[in-house]
């Protein structure tokens, strides 16, 4: 075949389709030839998918809740290869552990491609110990690496030290979630350390068996927000489109656990693909589709190209986006074909990283070779124990992402999957942590802290407590330092008396603010000498305070709002106290 790049091109202009697609069908299955190198901007159909294939191969095909057909297909539609179906077989050649010394899917090439992802030392290292086969070549080709993946305890004991925990967990996982990790990204992981926050989130332990209350295998409730199968349309303007239920690695603290890794409950194929397509075309209030899965980078080029162009081809669809891990944990996938092809539909992506370990070299190429093509990058970060939960690791990803030209844009709060508690951390570990960045470094590192509603509440943001409450016509403030601030803010007359939250009226202005209020709990009690310009009921602020002596007094304005403070404050502008309101308002509690 030709591998010259050039040449390659006038190549696919030439030879009649047909033949080009067997002979580059041959050219895949066989083990030791050179791969051809993909001319940018051709748009021949790839014969072969492996990463659409499921990590399953025993699962039923043609059954689940999208019941047509084949499991997920290949090829975009009407774009059929030629030739035998091959499915199977990769399917099983994905789950067979490679032997120690025989990479599979080799290109036969030492050297790699001129431009592939630069390989770091501590990844040759491994690469060298763990898979001493395999070539530059090899380690360049995506698909070798999904090929390659750690995935059963033979492999893991040759990458790492496995505890017993580990070890069983992993013989006994079933039909749960599987294990997958990439030989790029498992070169990130102390070998030697259980505890290491990239194993923690790739290697699952027997945790993961438990089930905590309030868990649920679908805690989003996406599934009874489908219109059509595959697409979740819960907010106004926008839908989730899952494509794919693979990806290159599988998180322990998986959203999708019930979904992706397995073909039995779902299947991805060219006729469920028409019914979300259809159900955008006909529905004009969607302006803006998440692709998602799985990992929709773990498709072909061609076919996601095919889709890609069927979204863009809406006219009422004016911001595509796509949701991937992939430039983190296969930085190999993003080439010049690749982004070539990106660019002409101009998506935004946003990746998902966990630790500022993710962030290397490999990763800030593949994210600037995005970048470079027309591509804005956000990201996405679950809030995980063990792993991210500090207010200092949190800080060097954010500043590693800007770094690399990724603005952060989500914190999350670990979703209630079944097995997950050991993941979970109090909410207040996220305020904490937002408390942290904010104001105390720039303004683009601090991502907004979210908890996903479970059953369909959505995204619900959550942030320290900045505003402390209204005393009259002034809004009271504290700064990220702590200190208070009021802004000039009369109302109106004819403005309805709206119930805020108040600061005692002894912190003065430019003094230091009570300790920051990490959650907006209402408390009552903040009672002082005096009246109040609008006469509003005085509700307390923050979580958990105490007082700095106690004021007892009466509140009275003009607007019948009267309050009998009995209260403490020592910092977190939180009291305790009862009051009566005219019109028979019962005050808060905390």
């Amino acid at each position: 075949m030709i591998s010259d790049r050039p040449a390659r091109a006038l190549w696919t202009r030439i030879v009649p389709p047909g033949f080009a697609r067997r002979l580059e069908l041959m050219e895949f299955l066989m083990p030791d030839t050179v791969a051809p190198a993909q001319a940018v901007g051709t748009t021949l159909p790839a014969s072969i998918s492996l990463p659409q294939l499921s990590d399953s191969c025993s699962a039923p095909v043609g059954t689940g809740q999208f019941g047509e057909g084949d499991a997920e297909e290949s090829e975009p539609p009407g774009k059929r290869g030629v030739g035998p179906r091959t499915g199977a077989r990769e399917a099983n050649l994905d789950n067979q552990a490679t032997p120690k010394g025989t990479p599979r899917g080799g290109t036969g090439s030492a050297d790699a491609p001129s431009d592939a992802i630069p390989m770091s030392p501590g990844a040759r290292a491994f690469r060298d110990r763990v898979f001493p086969g395999a070539t530059d070549a090899d380690w360049a080709d995506w698909k070798w690496q999904l090929r390659s993946r750690l995935r059963g305890p033979e492999t893991l004991e040759r990458a790492f030290h496995p505890t017993d925990d580990e070890r069983q967990t992993v013989a006994e996982l079933g039909d749960r979630l599987p294990v997958g990790i990439t030989p790029y990204y498992a070169s990130l992981i102390d070998p030697n350390d259980p505890s290491d926050p990239i194993r923690k989130t790739m290697v699952p332990v027997a945790q993961e068996f438990k089930m905590a209350p309030g868990e649920q295998a679908d805690p989003l409730g996406e599934d009874a927000d489908m219109p059509v199968p595959g697409l979740v349309h819960r907010y106004p303007d926008r839908v989730l489109f899952l494509v794919t239920s693979f990806c290159a690695v599988y998180c322990r603290y998986c959203t999708r656990s019930r979904l992706v890794g397995k073909t039995g409950e779902y299947h991805f194929n060219t006729a469920q693909f028409e019914k979300a397509l259809a159900y955008l075309r006909a529905t004009p209030e969607v302006r803006d589709v998440l692709i998602s899965g799985g990992d929709p980078l773990t498709m072909n080029d061609d076919r996601l190209d095919w889709l890609l162009g069927q979204l863009r081809a809406i006219p009422h669809i004016d911001f595509v986006r796509i949701g991937s891990k992939v430039p983190v944990v296969l930085p190999q996938r993003i080439t010049p074909a690749f982004c070539a092809m990106l660019k002409k539909h101009k998506p935004w992506m946003s990746i998902h990283f966990m630790h500022p370990r993710e962030v290397t070299p490999e990763v800030a190429e593949a994210c600037g070779r995005l970048v470079d093509a027309g591509v804005p990058l956000g990201s996405q970060t679950v809030l995980t124990a063990g792993v991210n939960d500090d207010p200092a690791t949190m800080k060097e990803l954010m500043h590693r992402l800007l770094k690399a030209r990724v603005r952060p844009y989500y914190i999350y709060q670990c979703d209630p999957i079944p097995g997950s508690a050991h993941f979970r951390v109090p909410v207040e570990k996220g305020l904490e942590i937002i408390e942290a960045l904010r104001g105390h470094t720039t303004g683009y590192a601090v991502p907004t802290f979210v908890i996903d509603g479970p059953g369909g509440g959505g995204k619900i943001p959550l942030m320290p407590n900045y505003v402390l409450g209204r005393d009259g016509d002034d809004i009271v403030l504290r700064n990220y330092s702590g200190k208070v601030f009021r802004y000039p803010d009369p109302r109106p007359q004819e403005a309805p008396v709206i119930e805020t939250r108040t600061l005692p009226v002894e912190v003065a202005v430019g003094a230091s603010a009570p300790e920051p209020v990490l959650v907006g709990v209402h408390s009552n009690g903040n009672g002082t000498n005096g009246h109040h310009r609008n006469g509003d009921h005085a509700i307390g602020n923050g979580a958990n305070g105490h007082a700095n002596g106690h004021t007892n007094g009466a509140s009275k304005g003009r607007r019948n709002g009267q309050a009998n403070g009995n209260g403490h404050a020592n910092g977190h502008a939180n009291g305790n106290a009862n009051g009566q309101a005219k019109r028979g308002r019962k005050p808060s509690g905390a």
